[in-house]
């Protein structure tokens, strides 16, 4: 399985090998996450399949990353998977970090 890793200016913020991979976005499960660069935001959207997404700024030393980051708290029964997982964008850099090879 391949591993993942969120960092934000050099910073990693979330690593895990047990992500969900989602329309192109990695989704990490919340026990991969450093929740402290993580702050709330008001910001939400709403999804037609996933239900209602919630967002937080990344926050690393004095750098900001404004609703970069976003989470299903009650996802719809489609998208049960991601209930709680965070994802990342707006400047957190994702990348896969050591891929699986085919034996």
């Amino acid at each position: 399985m391949d591993t993942y890793r969120a960092s934000y200016h050099g910073k990693v913020i979330a690593q895990s090998g047990e992500v969900v991979l989602l329309e192109g976005n990695v989704y990490f499960p919340p026990s991969a996450v450093q929740h402290e660069y993580l702050h709330r935001t008001r910001r939400k959207s709403l999804c037609y399949w996933k239900g209602l997404a919630s967002y937080y700024t990344v926050q690393v030393g004095g750098l900001t990353g404004r609703n970069a980051a976003w989470t299903y708290r009650h996802p719809s029964p489609l998208a049960r998977r991601i209930k709680d997982y965070v994802a990342f964008w707006r400047g957190v850099q994702v990348e896969r970090v050591n891929p699986a090879h085919d034996e």
